[in-house]
């Protein structure tokens, strides 16, 4: 029997786009969202990877995935099933992502009975003021309404989004976020810094500047360094006293409630994405679907970028994602798969980093330090060794 594999299904599609999102995603009618479902689910029919693969976890994301009818959403997992080995149970985790004030409680139940057992809101603030700078579509009370219809509906295993560092926010607004989110108590908690991407309104607004210093308008100004790392230390020691563990740079979890998806992704277990400018990782090489709709929509299926991964490259992956997880990475797990040691091919920048307190080395692994997280990008970009 072949290796797990991950799904990834992408649905591009949203009411409007968000003032900070670089992602794939776009507003559409009607017409145009049935005729990509019926392309997704053609692309799915012809795949043939499906058989002797037991896929452990099925992600639909987006844009809003829930902007298309549930029905539609099931008959797009039907047509997956269509395809499986029969002899296979189902997916240990399907997860479906959800913008707050985009589904009732009949298009819950129709999830549910779809085998989506995960749903993950996109909340990001529990402050209306917040939610309306970043050009979200919803209010914390329409999020509290679908929140209660998830619960209402079955759904045990809920993630929220948050985004910290907002323009006008304080450390004691962010832990007002936290606080209200808490008291619902969700399974998974996943908490972000604000990155100010390229080609989006925020980046007209504050350029390539880490701040901005627009006197005339304090209230757009990004916090500062020193009110972003408080907000940053407040995160996890505020989770932390709630019961939820981290696992990984940004992601918070009750015992057992870990996203397995992503999980899967950090750990290199092969994921196959449907959907316009999906990703795929099979057998050692990369895959990028065409991020043209037209083209999409005419059939153009076939991936148009493929990417060999040569040693090197999976060495880098395995240390640099690996080193998001708390657990780091194992040096006989490495060992088993490279004929080689850590310290041979990194000795050098973990010696580096341990001697500055970032990283923490022993027999089992190495692993990013308290301090080595907060400056994580930093210090992964330092494990690339095929430039």
């Amino acid at each position: 029997m072949q290796k797990e594999l991950e799904l990834y299904l992408h649905i591009p599609f949203c009411v409007r786009k968000c003032r900070y999102c670089d992602f794939l995603s776009f507003a559409k009618d009607e017409e145009v969202q049935n005729a990509y479902v019926q392309a997704l689910c053609e692309e799915i029919k012809g795949w043939d990877g499906f058989e002797n693969r037991p896929i452990s976890t099925i992600f639909i994301g987006g844009g809003t995935p829930t902007i298309l009818p549930a029905r539609k959403i099931s008959r797009i997992l039907e047509t997956i099933q269509e395809k499986r080995d029969q002899g296979f149970p189902a997916p240990k985790e399907i997860t479906i992502e959800c913008n707050p004030g985009t589904v009732d409680e009949a298009d819950l139940q129709t999830f549910l009975s779809s085998g989506i057992n995960r749903i993950s809101f996109g909340l990001q603030s529990a402050d209306n003021r917040e939610l309306e700078t970043l050009g979200r579509i919803h209010s914390w009370e329409e999020f509290l309404e679908s929140y209660r219809l998830a619960r209402k509906a079955g759904f045990e295993n809920i993630n929220v989004d948050l985004m910290s560092a907002l323009p006008g926010q304080t450390p004691a607004g962010w832990r007002r976020t936290l606080e209200k989110v808490l008291a619902l108590q969700p399974e998974h908690i996943s908490a972000y810094s604000l990155i100010i991407e390229e080609e989006t309104p925020f980046y007209q607004i504050y350029g390539e500047a880490d701040r901005c210093r627009r006197e005339d308008e304090p209230q757009s100004l990004l916090p500062s360094e020193e009110e972003e790392r408080e907000m940053y230390e407040d995160t996890g020691r505020i989770l932390a006293a709630h019961g939820y563990h981290r696992y990984e740079i940004s992601n918070y979890a009750k015992g057992g409630k870990e996203c397995r998806h992503n999980c899967g992704y950090w750990t290199g277990i092969e994921y196959k994405g449907f959907g316009l400018g999906a990703s795929s990782l099979l057998q050692k090489r990369r895959y990028r679907n065409t991020e043209s709709l037209e083209s999409y929509l005419d059939g153009a299926w076939q991936p148009e970028m493929v990417e060999a991964l040569t040693r090197e490259n999976e060495m880098e992956e395995t240390v640099i994602l690996g080193l998001r997880m708390m657990e780091g990475v194992s040096g006989e797990k490495f060992y088993q798969k490279y004929g080689k040691h850590l310290a041979d091919i990194y000795g050098e920048t973990i010696r580096k980093y341990v001697k500055m307190g970032l990283m923490e080395a022993d027999k089992q692994g190495i692993r990013l330090t308290e301090s080595g997280i907060s400056v994580s990008n930093a210090i992964l970009s330092d494990f690339l060794i095929s430039e």
